[in-house]
């Protein structure tokens, strides 16, 4: 009688439950991801300015060059928006639609002209800086020479204007007052720097659980020190105890 060979069987070495001092590690380096984590959310640098919107018939696009570069064609319309944005990708639209048929249909065209749609979005109260009231939203139609910047059509039908000595632009139609591309740091940024006491000094602001510069606190790092050294004090008195 042939005998009948059985298959190999795989050999494993055993599954050592987890001790309750490895536990207590993993716990405690969650818990300093878990804070690090959440200062650093709370932290998100943004900043108050005029962004500047070119519409493509139907929606906004964050526009590649500066209004005082670009020198958009007869029938295009332009946007601004003020607000505070942590970058382009984040950055708050036109909250009224570039329609250029319904903002320019009162402006007939013009040999030697072209006709340049702008909508200007000063934004809400929340992206205000201190004790300044944004103005509502508008639209215009400028009329202007065929080469002209779109920084000179907004001239046209949004004076006065202000720049910083980099040609930033800083404030249409006189809004706002003050500032320039100013820097915030998330929600409480935007709650301080939005308050008259805050107004004088806009640059830097804290936040929940962070410092200054926008990163953590002394006292987050303190906390995070302990819990650290309470992880080690324990590794070194169960190896005692062995």
């Amino acid at each position: 009688m042939r005998s009948r060979t059985l298959p190999p069987i795989a050999v494993t070495a055993p599954v050592r439950p987890r001790t309750p001092l490895v536990a207590l590690l993993t716990v405690l380096v969650a818990a300093c991801a878990v804070l690090l984590g959440g200062a650093g959310s709370a932290e998100a640098a943004g900043y108050r300015y005029w962004s500047f919107w070119a519409g493509n018939g139907e929606n906004w696009e964050y526009a590649t060059q500066g209004p005082s570069l670009l020198r958009p064609d007869d029938g295009s319309v332009q946007g601004f928006r003020f607000a505070v944005s942590e970058d382009s990708g984040e950055a708050a639209q036109p909250r009224r639609a570039p329609d250029f048929g319904a903002i320019c249909a009162g402006t007939p065209a013009k040999d030697g002209a072209k006709r340049v749609a702008l909508v200007i979005d000063p934004g809400t109260a929340a992206d205000a800086p201190g004790g300044e009231e944004p103005p509502a939203p508008r639209t215009a139609c400028a009329q202007v020479a065929p080469d002209a910047s779109s920084a000179e059509a907004l001239a046209v039908v949004a004076k006065p204007l202000r720049y910083d000595g980099s040609a930033m632009l800083c404030a249409i139609s006189g809004y706002p007052k003050t500032g320039c591309g100013e820097q915030v740091s998330g929600d409480a940024g935007r709650a301080e720097a939005s308050s008259p006491e805050a107004a004088a000094s806009p640059a830097k602001t804290t936040g929940e659980g962070g410092g200054a510069d926008g990163g953590p606190s002394a006292g987050l790092l303190v906390g995070l020190g302990a819990i650290l050294l309470l992880g080690v004090a324990a590794v070194v008195q169960a190896r005692r105890r062995r």
